[in-house]
Formats: C-alpha cells, sequence, structure tokens
C-alpha cells in the first residue's frame, strides 16, 4: 500500500460536496482496501442532526458494514482534513494500516473548526472538565465487568 493522490483527490471532491449541498461542514473520507474504495463518507452533522456524523465516522461505519467486521485491517483513510478527536478515537478503535489527509487541524480551526479545547479537555480530571464528569461507582456495573473478565466466549476489540 503506498500513497494515491486520485484517493485523496476524491475525499476532497467529498468534503466539496458536503459543504456545498449544505450537508455539513467541508469534509470527506473514504476508507481503501486492495485499491478499491469499500467505504466513504462527508460531513453531515447539521442535515443529519448528528454530532457524530463526521466523514471519518460515516466511511468507517460504510466499510464496516461492506466487510462485516469492527475492524478495518488492511485499509487506508483517505480524508481531506486531519482528523478530529472523536474521528481519531474511532480510527484507533477501527485499526486500519494508515491514514492520509489534506488539510491540517491548524487549517480546520483557521476555518472555524477548532477542536483544541477538546484535546486540551482529555487530559483534564473527569471532575474539571468543562462538561463535569462525576463517578458514581456502582457494585453491579463492576460486577459485569468481573463477568466480562471471565468470559472464555468474548469476542476482544
Amino acid at each position: 500500500m503506498s500513497f494515491n493522490k486520485d484517493f485523496l483527490k476524491y475525499a476532497i471532491a467529498l468534503s466539496e460536496t458536503s459543504s456545498s449541498a449544505g450537508h455539513g461542514g467541508p469534509f470527506g473520507a473514504i476508507v481503501v482496501k486492495n485499491g478499491e474504495i469499500i467505504g466513504e463518507g462527508f460531513n453531515s452533522v447539521t442535515s443529519s442532526n448528528d454530532p457524530t456524523a463526521h466523514a471519518e465516522i460515516v466511511a468507517i461505519r460504510n466499510a464496516c458494514a461492506r466487510l462485516n467486521s469492527f475492524q478495518l485491517d488492511g485499509c487506508e483513510i483517505y480524508t481531506s482534513c486531519e482528523p478530529c478527536p472523536m474521528c481519531l478515537g474511532a480510527i484507533y478503535w477501527a485499526r486500519p494500516d494508515r491514514v492520509y489527509y489534506a488539510n491540517t487541524r491548524y487549517q480546520a480551526a483557521d476555518a472555524g473548526f477548532d477542536d483544541a479545547f477538546i484535546y486540551d479537555e482529555i487530559v483534564m480530571p473527569p471532575e474539571t472538565r468543562s462538561i463535569p464528569m462525576i463517578h458514581c461507582s456502582d457494585k453491579a456495573a463492576e460486577q459485569i465487568f468481573e463477568m466480562w473478565k471471565l468470559n472464555p466466549d468474548k469476542t476482544l476489540y
């Protein structure tokens, strides 16, 4: 696998489609396996009222459905912009081989999509974040994790 400029151009074209058609922000992404596009998406946050409908998330969902797998082994992601923290997390969970991106997060910030505050929030103690995260210890929840750890039939991911 190596960089393919045509795939990046396609992801960029999806970003233009999203923004010019009013679907959402100017972001597009594709997932490629063995030289074939197996998933694609563009930002549709505002048109779908779904804050998770980022281009990378949509492309990952499409590719995983097509592969009937929750992982993207042997795949590459091409995206019009450096992934935001949410998309970055999804990418790590999906485990593609690599990600190629055009615009940087700094260029996105200059265009009004500044995720720096999320990067800052992630490293803060949960109770001091701008949306407080309150730990509510619960024995039943702890028991479910114990049962999971002992389950020999679990699927690890």
